[in-house]
């Protein structure tokens, strides 16, 4: 085995294209990946952050804030993925109140 450390997710297919990032503590941050390292950490440009909702923090706003250009910390990255091809559905296990 080699010394050498690799990261589990390939991030070089998502450089220069958008992206969404989930941090831990509940952020949630949308931008194009401009770079990264082997400590998955994240150089995000035009970075937007979902705002959320004051009433229940784990819910996300249609609220954003304009960041510009961040860097987010590799142990606070919990997910990646693409923004092109993704859509946010409705819960489909939510079940409708009765009357």
């Amino acid at each position: 085995m080699s010394g050498r450390k690799e990261t589990v997710l390939d991030l070089a297919k998502f450089v220069d294209k958008g992206v969404q990032v989930k941090l831990t503590g509940g952020r949630q941050v949308t931008g194009t990946l401009k770079g990264y390292d082997q400590l998955l950490n994240l150089v995000l440009d035009g970075a937007l952050e979902s705002v959320r909702d004051h009433d229940d923090p784990l819910k996300t706003t249609d609220q954003t804030r304009r960041l510009g250009l961040i860097v987010c910390r590799g142990t606070a990255v919990m997910l990646v993925s693409p923004t092109d091809g993704t859509e946010e559905i409705a819960n489909p296990f939510n079940q409708p109140e009765a009357v």
